[in-house]
């Protein structure tokens, strides 16, 4: 019995002969020069959990650099004082697990 990883099908030799555009995403204009770690179409709930830290890292980063209180966040932001203090737990937690690359890719918009 063959092994599923060294089956090749007709799929995967008909498939050299595709031309393939490299359009990117709205990450990156080309998969070659993608700061990710990973495709967001590979794995979509990496990329929405990124994408979130990605926002919350914007909204820690104007607390900081404006001085802005829980209640000041909260009510610039459309949400309440308890879900900036949980923005800011999740950045503090990130910074300690996620690439900090990929995430300053995204906030830098």
């Amino acid at each position: 019995m063959a092994n599923a990883a060294t089956v090749i099908t007709q799929a995967d030799v008909d498939s050299e002969y595709y031309h393939y555009e490299d359009t990117g995403c709205e990450v990156s204009s080309s998969c070659l020069v993608c700061p990710l770690s990973r495709c967001r179409y590979d794995d979509p709930v990496w990329y929405q959990r990124l994408r979130r830290t990605a926002k919350d890292m914007k909204v820690w980063r104007t607390v900081e650099s404006e001085g802005l209180t829980a209640e000041e966040a909260a009510e610039r932001f459309s949400v309440t004082e308890r879900t900036i203090f949980r923005m800011i737990s999740r950045c503090k937690e990130a910074l300690l697990e996620l690439n900090r690359d990929e995430v300053l890719a995204l906030v830098a918009d």
